[in-house]
Formats: C-alpha cells, structure tokens, sequence
C-alpha cells in the first residue's frame, strides 16, 4: 500500500511539473526612444504552478539567435495570465528591422511560442 500511495504522488508531481506546458509569447511590440534605444512590451501566457514552475524571464534576439537583451522574471504570476512586462534601454544593432522574442519557464526552458516583432524605423 506505502509503495502505491508513493508511486501515485511521484506520478502527481511529475504530472503536475508537466501539466503548465512552456511558456509562450503571444504578443509583443517595440517603440524606439529619443536616444536610439528600444523598449519593448511583450505578453507571455504560462500556466505558472508557484515557484516550482514559472515562466522566469523572456529575450530579445538577433536574427542570428544572439540574445540581445533579456527581462529576468522574478516570481511567478499564478493569478495573472497572460501577463505583459517591458524592458527598456535596448540597443539594437544598425541594420536589424526585425527581432525575435522568446520566453523561457523554469521547468522546460525555451520552447514556447516565439514572436518576431518589426522594429520602427530609426
């Protein structure tokens, strides 16, 4: 019986790790400064569980895939989803029109939805 009952919770919690999926970058929009930086707003949707499983931060990256900026996400946002934060100060390279965003979760990593976003003109 202590073996079943053991069994069950692991497979509980293995689900329950699994169940919030990645996390997913469903909108997301630059503006450009007066000092030629950029901010960004972007919309990330995860199915955060608490601190064991939370969309933790989202980036910013060059065709090329470097990451050009990152938004570290500092607790999770159970009973907020979709949730929408922004980074400002962004330097974007001359020559880029476009980027791609992406969000990472604390369990799964990257994965989820990716956004690619057109930046304003200089």
């Amino acid at each position: 019986m202590r073996v079943w009952v053991v069994a069950m919770v692991c497979l509980l919690f293995g689900v329950s790790a699994a169940w919030a999926g990645e996390a997913d970058v469903i909108a997301a929009k630059a503006g450009k400064g007066g000092d030629g930086r950029f901010r960004f707003e972007v919309t990330v949707r995860h199915a955060d569980e608490g601190w064991e499983h939370y969309a933790d931060a989202w980036e910013v990256l060059g065709p090329d895939g470097k990451v050009l900026a990152k938004r570290v996400l500092l607790h999770p946002h159970v009973d907020e989803q979709p949730f929408t934060r922004s980074l400002g100060g962004v330097v974007i390279p001359e020559g880029l029109t476009s980027v791609r965003i992406r969000a990472h979760d604390s369990v799964h990593g990257y994965g989820g939805h990716e956004v690619l976003v057109e930046l304003p003109e200089r």
